[in-house]
């Protein structure tokens, strides 16, 4: 089944509040209802620790739409500083983490996939919501100075520019893009994105992510904004 909410495809108004809702520091769902229209549900803790998924006005996230999602489908607790996902029989189609049928119990991490019906909910939990590591994979408010070269901040512009100019569905450019555009060697621009995964921490991802998230953080840090992004830089 084709994810709905792919994370690096959005328009520059869905990725502005996408954007926005990690700033904020709580976790979040993400999602899209039945008319293609990006749904961002807030996870506070301190306000409500336990969120019900399902069908009909007494449930917390309401897929009414979705006719496989059960009226009470599954929950979602906030457990030992951690949010987590169960269904307990509840639904009768059964709830998906990661492709996989949800057994019992199971803790949410960073991008984890859940499907609901035919429904698929993203969990995102932004930087300032996780604890930082000795690898650096977080970048929190008071993180320190990356030290971006000015080449480097160039190719982090092209690479981010398709995002938030093209709208949806776009991607992050292309190597040979990213070279055609700055006028660089291919061998080039591949040196400085390696140098930028390994400045953002994000050195461990797989290698389908690494582009869209480098994306993500550096417009989240502030190197690069829309701004920028618009004077053709």
């Amino acid at each position: 089944m084709t994810d709905p909410t792919p994370l690096h495809q959005a328009t520059p108004t869905e990725l502005k509040a996408r954007l926005a809702a990690e700033r904020e520091g709580h976790p979040f769902l993400l999602y899209t209802d039945d008319a293609g229209r990006q749904q961002i549900v807030v996870l506070d803790a301190e306000r409500q620790g336990r969120i019900i998924v399902g069908r009909g006005s007494e449930v917390d996230v309401n897929l009414d739409w979705d006719t496989d999602v059960s009226r009470l489908h599954a929950e979602i607790e906030h457990l030992g500083g951690r949010w987590t996902v169960a269904d307990d029989g509840l639904s009768r189609n059964g709830t998906y983490l990661n492709g996989e049928r949800l057994r019992g119990r199971r803790r949410l991490a960073e991008r984890d996939r859940l499907r609901f019906g035919a429904t698929t909910v993203v969990y995102r939990a932004p930087v300032a919501a996780r604890p930082t590591t000795t690898q650096g994979t977080s970048i929190g408010v008071d993180a320190p100075e990356l030290a971006i070269t000015a080449a480097q901040r160039r190719v982090l512009l092209a690479l981010a520019r398709p995002v938030l100019a093209e709208g949806s569905y776009a991607t992050p450019a292309t190597n040979r893009q990213i070279a055609e555009d700055l006028f660089l060697s291919i061998d080039a621009v591949k040196t400085h994105l390696r140098a930028l995964t390994v400045k953002f921490g994000i050195v461990d991802l797989p290698q389908n992510r690494k582009r869209a998230r480098l994306v993500e953080l550096a417009l989240q840090s502030g190197e690069i904004s829309e701004r920028d992004l618009g004077d053709g830089v």
